[in-house]
């Protein structure tokens, strides 16, 4: 499916069936949704609650969503609507009129729907790109991303450190070069994990 983007391409193929394409919707998608409801609502339980809700509802309608390379906002809007029914729901059966502003929306600190939405897609294809790497690349940038000293990578990786910096900056732009991450940067969304300097 050359002409579709790489959730279009998931969304179809789960709609067919692909149990392997619904996995990595939900893989995709879930800290998304759960960071959605962290801003709404403060029961773990209804988190909880809501989040299940969401992926029961997506099984449901997933055939029904019209765009399927718009599916991340739909998933993101569906997600606020539970949030506001499980907050209606609580403040009728506490029988307690509270602002709308208090019950129906998440604080000034929290992110709009369309960054949240896109710092998912964004992480979601990072740990994609990420997971493509080979594992001595993995291992590096894991051990860089711990703030761990050259000198115990070197030891523990068994590479010069000399080796260290050239071979980072060759894992990072394998990192960068891959087709969903940059399909990503192409569309607007700024790259994820920039160079670091040790």
């Amino acid at each position: 499916m050359p002409d579709h983007s790489p959730v279009e391409a998931l969304v179809v193929r789960a709609r067919a069936g692909d149990q392997n394409a619904w996995d990595e919707l939900v893989k995709r998608y879930s800290p998304m949704v759960w960071s959605i409801c962290r801003g709404y609502l403060a029961s773990r339980q209804d988190i909880d609650d809501v989040a299940q809700r969401v992926w029961l509802l997506t099984v449901e309608h997933l055939s029904g969503v019209r765009q399927a390379d718009r599916f991340g906002s739909w998933l993101a809007t569906t997600t606020k609507h539970e949030c506001f029914r499980t907050l209606r729901a609580r403040r009728d059966h506490l029988n307690v009129e509270l602002p709308p502003d208090i019950t129906m929306y998440p604080d000034d600190k929290s992110l709009s729907m369309d960054q949240t939405l896109e710092a998912a897609e964004r992480d979601a294809a990072l740990r994609a790109a990420f997971a493509r790497l080979s594992p001595a690349c993995q291992r590096l940038i894991s051990l860089l991303i711990q703030d761990v000293p050259y000198a115990e990578i070197s030891a523990r990786l068994g590479i010069r450190i000399g080796s260290i910096g050239p071979t980072r900056a060759r894992c990072l732009a394998k990192l960068r070069g891959d087709p969903e991450l940059a399909a990503l940067m192409d569309a607007g969304t700024p790259a994820p994990g920039g160079d670091r300097r040790g």
